[in-house]
């Protein structure tokens, strides 16, 4: 006599939303425009002063918008105090609690400080900058260059701690074998610097600013982020196919049959290697082509935000698709409320508002290293390079595209 037996497992449903995906986005961006202010704001880099003002921008927007995508992702938002009556030392989320806040704060003031001389110089201005400036700028001291960098550094420590959270909190879940990596953590941060100068050169668009210099300086910290993403990505890959145990050879396995995986995974490639290719030609095109061609830097931008954006909502979203005590795949299909589409397109609407309250109130792209309001002088003009080379250095996009 034959006999069968049934095997009934739960489904259960997934632990994280898309708030989620936008806190890991906001966050990465964060800490990756932070470090892409340093070499001007901290290190005294001049050169570098054009980019700073645009990374600190991104910086402090994406900074106030993250925790509220946190809150929202802990289903109940009020709650959040028990993260501190309750501390765990031994879980990551619970150590990202007490990072975060300090993160925040050091952000704030660093933005703060970098524009304080540019708040001093505009107390007597008309309207609501002159109002808020007056305000914020907190007398007419000197702003000492010590403290910009005393206070840049322990920003960036605090940072180096969020990239380890953000990364640990994930790779630590064993239950997911796509998760539990130690591949993830590292991915996060290149896929968050190349979102990051894709970032700062939408900005660079958008704002108005066309400087062919932070064009170029973003091109390549993009070509290193995208070297650095392919290699870890490489190494990820060849781990899960060779290794016959383990957590990545685990994973492997749990979506080797997938159609939709294996679809995500040849879009994930190609993506990355054209954005690769794209920015390799713009950065070995002749110095007297770059100009043009750089004011079409913005585009590759937008590709650039799409890959950091993606990654994470594989990630985050997809991986728990994958059933982890049955075979096979749940269907997850995107609410259109506030736990789906509707959350998603606020929070980028929230950091929209959040950048334009900033650039109607705050002189930031005045941003410098200290000093005081009589430091301030206004722009040279152009000079007149003799030599082309200088030329594609200094000039900005070309009219004819906008």
């Amino acid at each position: 006599m034959n006999s069968a037996i049934e095997l009934l497992a739960p489904r259960y449903d997934i632990a994280w939303y898309p708030w989620a995906v936008q806190y890991f986005f906001m966050i990465a961006l964060s800490y990756a425009t932070l470090w892409l202010a340093a070499p001007a704001l901290v290190f005294g880099r001049k050169a570098w002063l054009p980019t700073a003002r645009l990374a600190l921008l991104a910086c402090l927007t994406t900074t106030l918008v993250a925790p509220v995508a946190l809150l929202a992702d802990l289903h109940q938002p009020l709650r959040f105090w028990h993260f501190y009556a309750f501390a765990n030392s031994h879980s990551w989320m619970s150590v990202g609690s007490l990072i975060l806040p300090l993160y925040v704060v050091g952000v704030i003031v660093l933005a703060w400080l970098a524009w304080r001389p540019a708040l001093q110089a505009h107390r007597q201005a008309p309207g609501l900058k002159g109002f808020v400036a007056h305000w914020l700028s907190f007398g007419s001291a000197t702003t000492p260059r010590a403290l910009v960098v005393l206070v840049g550094l322990g920003t960036l420590a605090l940072s180096t701690g969020i990239m380890l959270y953000t990364g640990a909190e994930v790779a630590i879940v064993k239950a997911r074998p796509l998760w539990h990596t130690v591949w993830l953590p590292p991915m996060f941060v290149a896929t968050g610097f190349i979102a990051a100068t894709g970032l700062i050169l939408v900005l660079n668009r958008v704002a108005g600013e066309r400087s062919t210099t932070v064009s170029r300086q973003m091109l390549k910290v993009m070509l290193g982020a995208c070297l650095v993403a392919g290699l870890v990505a490489g190494s990820w890959f060849l781990d899960g196919i060779n290794a016959n145990v383990g957590s990545v050879a685990a994973a492997m396995e749990s979506v080797r049959d997938s159609a939709e995986w294996r679809s995500t995974a040849l879009w994930g490639g190609l993506t990355g290697l054209v954005l690769f290719g794209a920015v390799l030609y713009l950065l070995t095109r002749p110095a007297s082509r770059r100009p043009a061609l750089y004011a079409w830097a913005w585009v590759l931008g937008l590709v650039a935000l799409h890959v950091g954006w993606m990654f994470r909502w594989v990630v985050l979203m997809d991986v728990q698709t994958v059933a982890r005590h049955s075979a096979g795949f749940h269907h997850y299909g995107i609410p259109a409320g506030s736990s789906g589409i509707l959350g998603i397109v606020g929070t980028f609407g929230l950091w929209l508002a959040a950048i334009l309250l900033v650039d109607l109130c705050m002189p930031w792209r005045q941003a410098r290293q200290g000093g005081s309001a009589a430091d301030l002088s206004p722009a040279p003009h152009a000079p007149t390079p003799p030599d082309a080379q200088r030329a594609a250095e200094t000039t900005e996009g070309a009219p004819s595209h906008g």
